[in-house]
């Protein structure tokens, strides 16, 4: 905790002003924590190698030591501060690619870095972010700058100021405010092997992309089950609104019947879906557009903002049908399935089971 709200430091994405870019920079340096705005989300900012300035993001996020951080830099020559050099040779094809951008790279560590960085596994996630603001912030700060993203653990990501501000106001030094967020769904997370790259989590970057430079698939199976406790936001509910939440497939609703659709019908239902395939709704429920599937940039950059949006005290039930789609559509839906705690209903029958 901080003795004190959060100082609120407006820096143009347009023209960062070098001397308040200095001032968030040095707070880094000293061990303060800087919300900083991305490309993706708003990260929370700690110098990554001060282990307590690491621990303080930890302890304000109330975020589980087994989940770890990114470690963001600059540019290569940073990199060599958090991670073991050379990089694999996949790994260096998507980052001449992808950085600066939505890339996260899971890589073998530096010795030196803080094992809390990590969640004291051997390897790090390491990112060069886009964003003038967060890129002239970790450069003008020197050092690596550790970074999830800036809302209490488990919760609804943040795509603007006033989001971070109402998790952490009191726990944290300085927000930068610098409008929303461009992409508004996390970075892309792959980690490596013989055979190429792994996608551990879906996000900005589609796994189509990836594989048009190296081979590349995503996560499954046994096999990978160690594997994806090296990507943050693995659990299986992350992402939350504290409303109580389930996730269904496309088309749940226009296969229900008459007399299905009537058995669902109550009050303080809140249903998420597509301007574009709306369905017919039981009689209660109320539609909230996540924006049309032909535009899915726009939906994914919409998405939490959408999600807090409605989390309120006058919805008890929040539904989210999932894009099935390809592309960005696997990270929108790794979102929304994990904002549903991983419950997903795939039939009319199971969601009437599963409001009980």
């Amino acid at each position: 905790m901080t003795s004190g709200p959060a100082e609120v430091l407006p820096i143009s994405s347009d023209a960062p002003e070098p001397e308040l870019v200095e001032r968030a920079a040095a707070l880094l340096r000293t061990g303060k924590l800087v919300a900083i705005p991305t490309e993706t989300v708003y990260g929370l900012g700690c110098n990554a190698l001060d282990a307590a300035a690491v621990q303080r993001v930890f302890d304000a996020k109330e975020r589980p030591s087994s989940d770890p951080l990114i470690a963001h830099v600059d540019g290569p020559a940073m990199l060599v501060s958090v991670a073991a050099t050379p990089v694999p040779e996949s790994a260096r094809v998507l980052m001449d690619a992808f950085w600066p951008g939505p890339l996260t790279v899971v890589i073998p560590r530096h010795p030196d870095l803080p094992d809390a960085v990590t969640s004291g596994l051997p390897d790090v996630a390491v990112r060069c972010p886009a964003h003038p603001v967060a890129a002239a912030i970790i450069s003008a700060a020197g050092v690596p700058v550790a970074a999830p993203s800036a809302n209490r653990f488990s919760r609804v990501s943040p795509t603007s100021a006033a989001h971070v501000l109402t998790d952490l106001a009191d726990r944290i030094e300085m927000v930068v405010d610098s409008g929303r967020s461009v992409h508004g769904l996390e970075s892309t997370v792959v980690a490596f092997d013989a055979g190429g790259a792994i996608v551990l989590r879906h996000g900005a970057i589609p796994l189509e992309a990836i594989q048009e430079l190296v081979p590349a698939r995503a996560l499954g199976g046994d096999a990978d089950a160690d594997r994806v406790k090296a990507s943050p936001g693995h659990d299986e509910r992350h992402y939350s609104p504290r409303t109580a939440t389930l996730a269904v497939v496309p088309g749940v609703l226009a296969d229900a019947s008459a007399e299905q659709l009537a058995a669902l019908a109550r009050t303080g239902v809140r249903y998420a879906g597509y301007s574009n395939r709306a369905p017919e709704l039981p009689d209660g429920w109320d539609f909230e557009s996540l924006g049309s599937i032909d535009r899915i940039e726009t939906v994914a950059h919409d998405l939490y903002d959408a999600l807090r949006r409605m989390d309120r005290p006058d919805v008890d039930l929040i539904i989210l049908e999932l894009t099935g789609a390809d592309g960005l559509g696997r990270a929108i839906d790794d979102r929304l399935a994990r904002a549903a705690s991983s419950v997903v209903a795939l039939s009319p029958g199971e969601l009437s089971d599963r409001l009980g």
